[in-house]
């Protein structure tokens, strides 16, 4: 299924939500059966720009971070954009603004600083493509139990941060899905995703 196809035939799948809530493993169970190509599924970056920055996870509050995981982000989609019929993404260009608002001193900081983020010219353009119908935002609600401490991963606040990333998604005009606690399985989660897809 990863072979390159016209532009009216390309689906984008986007993943996102707050820490723990399976957004890998669904991503790998999806990746698997559409047997995707390996470009064609662009992996969480953010520990990447982390290790390769110098960044800890004390340092998830500041927006250079948050702006370093954006870019990298964008250029991964930009690299793989239209060469294949189906691209799977684990988290988005849309994270590093909820992370941003949701680590803001005050609700107005965290406001301007998910705002500063947003209009950047490089995510305004990625905006674009987010609010076409051929995307597909999936978000995953948090999932008390799940939540490890990995020593990497932000610990955040799973129900604040779900929230934030609802009024964000519905803010910035993107369409999207939630996933939630009562679809733990992680065959129906995948289902529901290629259902709403057309892709089962």
């Amino acid at each position: 299924m990863a072979t390159k196809g016209s532009d009216c035939a390309r689906t984008r799948i986007y993943v996102v939500g707050p820490s723990s809530t399976g957004k890998t493993t669904l991503c790998n169970a999806l990746a698997k059966k559409l047997d995707l190509h390996d470009s064609a599924y662009i992996t969480e970056v953010a520990r990447t720009v982390i290790k390769e920055r110098g960044f800890t996870r004390a340092h998830i509050g500041l927006l250079e971070m948050q702006e370093a995981i954006m870019d990298a982000q964008i250029d991964r989609e930009r690299e793989t954009r239209g060469a294949y019929p189906i691209q799977l993404f684990d988290r988005s260009a849309l994270d590093p603004i909820v992370y941003a608002v949701l680590t803001g001193r005050s609700d107005l900081d965290g406001k301007e600083r998910g705002e500063s983020l947003s209009r950047k010219d490089n995510f305004q353009e990625t905006l674009a493509e987010y609010r076409k119908p051929s995307s597909f935002f999936f978000l995953l609600a948090p999932v008390e139990e799940w939540l490890i401490d990995d020593g990497t991963r932000h610990l955040d606040n799973g129900q604040e941060c779900f929230v934030i990333f609802e009024r964000v998604l519905s803010g910035l005009g993107i369409s999207y899905r939630v996933i939630g606690e009562n679809m733990k399985g992680l065959s129906d989660r995948t289902s529901a995703v290629l259902n709403v897809a057309n892709l089962q």
